[in-house]
This record gives C-alpha cells, structure tokens and sequence, in this order.
C-alpha cells in the first residue's frame, strides 16, 4: 500500500470513528467475536454483500450508504450486549439475529424500547455497554466487586459505580447513567 491509499484508509477509518463511534473494523471484529459469526454471516445478517463488508472493514470505504444497514449494525451492538451480560441467550441470539436480518429500516427498538438512531449516534444504552465492556475487559465481576467494597467507607460514589457498571444488569447502569446526567 502507498502513503496515498495509506492516507486514505486513515482518512476514511478517522470519519468512521466520528460517524459510528469507531472504526467499523473494530467493530465488525467485535461483533464476530462476540456472537459467534464469520464474516459471510455478519455479510448476511447485515444486508450487504462481502466484498462492500470487506471494504468497510479495511477502510477502502468510510460509511454505510443505506440507513437500514445502519440500524441493523446497531441492532446487533444490542444484542452483542444482552447476549455479554447473560440476559439473551445464544439461541435467542441466533433468532434474534434472523429478525434483525429481516428488518426493513425504519426504527428499530432495543428490549428496553430505546429507538437508536440512523446517524450513528450514540444512545445511552450504547454508552454504558461500552462503559461496562471497558470495566469488564480490565478484571471479573467478583473483582470488581471486592474492589467497590473496599472504596465504600471512603468513596461511596465511586463504589456504587463500579457495582453498577462493573457487575451489574445493563438496565440498572442505564438508570444510573440517567439519574446522574445533567
């Protein structure tokens, strides 16, 4: 790869990261990873073909032209999240999967009934899975929560949010992010 198409591929990963949070590699990547696919069925499950998937990936291209694709990636961030915090199971995964493959466009409603947005933009429910992805990427829940206990004379907040975030159900961290917005 030349410095052009390297700088391009920059580029394109840069407004990726604005559009969708990250570059869409990563996140694609993330998404296999975390319910079980290859690339063929995240191709599929998407509405897109391989090599536009593959290109998207790569940072040959930068956005998703069709806003229904849009939906459907996000749809599957949520289910990627119900399935990390044990509230979807695999097999409900792979349903689910079939229905997010099958939607149209339009809105598409989390189990909490929050509608993401076509723009990519973040809604809280994606927030606190990336807060709780982060936390849980650094130690296991036990620890976290063995940690919380000992900062709870001290720093009662900060106890409460790595209970929370760290060991808690998605839905009760989406309340706290809530309670504490202003």
């Amino acid at each position: 790869m030349d410095a052009v198409q390297q700088e391009a591929t920059a580029r394109a990963r840069e407004l990726q990261r604005s559009w969708y949070g990250e570059p869409l590699g990563a996140l694609f990547r993330r998404l296999i990873d975390d319910l079980g696919l290859n690339q063929a069925r995240l191709a599929a499950v998407l509405g897109l073909s391989a090599p536009m998937l593959s290109q998207l990936m790569s940072g040959q291209r930068a956005k998703i032209g069709n806003p229904a694709v849009v939906q459907r990636v996000q749809a599957l961030q949520d289910l990627a999240g119900q399935v990390a915090d044990g509230s979807v199971s695999a097999a409900e995964a792979t349903d689910r999967m079939d229905e997010i493959k099958n939607t149209q466009g339009g809105s598409v409603l989390s189990n909490s009934g929050q509608t993401t947005t076509s723009s990519g933009a973040p809604t809280v429910k994606r927030v606190v899975r990336e807060i709780q992805s982060l936390l849980r990427s650094v130690s296991a829940a036990g620890d976290i929560i063995d940690a919380a206990d000992s900062l709870a004379p001290s720093h009662p907040e900060l106890a409460e949010f790595l209970r929370v975030y760290g060991a808690g159900r998605t839905a009760e961290a989406v309340a706290h992010y809530e309670a504490h917005q202003n």
